[in-house]
């Protein structure tokens, strides 16, 4: 069956259609939903609570643009959602901040140690910095998602760039003092 038969399956609620869609789709979109939750378990309830925000409104997909990135887009906005309402943003005056540049050798660190640290990031940092860093949002359309004002996001940003610098810098001088 293609991409569009299970859709359109789907548009009519098959249940069986829903269940090859999630088989198709569920380990790519729980990688999403790991990235912007603050646990495994969290992450495994926003992907189900994601679906079923999917098999709600498939009907209003138009065919237009990826199927895969509409699914997505609701994947980050269901665990987003969870943020919105606890509140999770912090304001920081923005003249106080310094852009702060974050350089990584991709040979010096494995994925893993880096998907690490930022998964430790406290949330209002680590929802930002994966919008605007791994995922492309501009900072407009991430204060639009989050409901937080552009320099909000700008701050969170600045501030999750400042944290994962000041683990990879602790890493570094770490790695050395074993290596002498």
């Amino acid at each position: 069956m293609s991409l569009k038969q299970l859709i359109s399956h789907c548009k009519k609620e098959d249940i069986k259609a829903q269940e090859q869609l999630y088989r198709l789709y569920a380990d790519k979109l729980f990688s999403v939903c790991l990235k912007y939750s603050n646990s495994y378990q969290q992450a495994e309830d926003n992907l189900q609570d994601g679906f079923m925000t999917i098999f709600e409104k498939i009907a209003q997909y138009q065919d237009k643009g990826s199927f895969e990135g509409w699914m997505k887009r609701i994947m980050i906005n269901t665990t987003l959602q969870k943020y919105r309402k606890q509140g999770v943003f912090e304001i920081i005056n923005e003249e106080s901040l310094s852009e702060v540049a974050l350089e990584i050798d991709e040979d010096e660190f494995s994925v893993d140690f880096l998907l690490k640290i930022i998964q430790e990031l406290p949330d209002r940092y680590r929802q930002v910095f994966n919008l605007y860093a791994l995922d492309g949002f501009s900072h407009k359309e991430i204060s639009e998602m989050l409901q937080i004002s552009t320099g909000t996001s700008k701050s969170n940003l600045a501030r999750a760039r400042q944290i994962l610098k000041e683990k990879v810098e602790a890493y570094q001088i770490k790695t050395a003092a074993y290596s002498s």
